[in-house]
């Protein structure tokens, strides 16, 4: 089964990696080709939740979650945009670990966990060759760095983590959050944003996470406004 597997996931990372080849080399207008590029990144996406369907949909959640903080902060254009490709691709590593690492298994000895920890890593390496993904990367790259330096895999801290992998830890995070025995979307939310607050100065970015609660509880916030910044940028 396990051979199995791995065979089902090499010709699936070759075919991503031919795909973002393919962009890499398109030549088109700078209007036009942000749009292809978010199209195409999309479609590795949706490949991605193939092969890692206990997490399915995860890429495009953390990405809706970090363009409403990159709107709060007044990013710009873009960094908006590279901030949507690193979301959506921010797990790409997991495909590249070993087939027990690759299950969404919550309780890992203490070196399989050291092995996952290896995966933002292994995705910056497997994207490093494509130009268009150069900003992305490095996001991808820092996006389990943790504001008090104890994070991985590099162990920076502060604000010598790029902001926009400071976004994305808080956005990956707060998608993640699983809480047990509620159903209620509202309130497991709220139980979220509870916990990334307690994790704000050690985690994550104090800053930036306490603009993200306000901007979710703002009035003018709606999940079909930030569904239209999604697909425009």
């Amino acid at each position: 089964m396990q051979i199995e597997a791995q065979a089902q996931i090499k010709p699936a990372v070759l075919r991503i990696q031919a795909l973002l080849q393919k962009i890499d080399r398109l030549r088109l207008p700078e209007s036009s080709r942000r749009d292809v590029e978010s199209i195409l990144i999309c479609q590795i996406s949706e490949e991605i939740d193939r092969m890692l369907p206990w997490q399915a949909g995860h890429g495009k959640r953390t990405a809706i979650v970090a363009l409403r903080i990159g709107l709060a902060i007044g990013l710009d254009s873009d960094a908006m945009h590279h901030l949507k490709l690193a979301c959506l691709l921010h797990d790409i590593g997991i495909l590249m670990l070993p087939t027990h690492l690759r299950t969404g298994r919550r309780s890992l000895d203490s070196n399989s966990y050291v092995t996952l920890q290896n995966h933002p890593r292994l995705g910056a390496t497997l994207l490093e060759p494509f130009s268009f993904l150069g900003e992305a990367t490095t996001l991808i790259a820092h996006h389990h760095e943790r504001w008090d330096g104890s994070g991985y895999p590099y162990g920076i801290r502060g604000e010598f983590i790029p902001l926009g992998a400071r976004i994305l830890a808080i956005a990956d995070a707060f998608d993640a959050i699983q809480i047990p025995d509620v159903s209620d979307h509202a309130v497991r939310n709220t139980i979220a944003l509870r916990i990334l607050h307690v994790a704000a100065g050690t985690q994550f970015d104090p800053h930036l996470v306490r603009i993200f609660i306000e901007a979710t509880a703002s009035p003018h916030h709606s999940e079909s406004h930030i569904e239209l910044i999604f697909t425009d940028i």
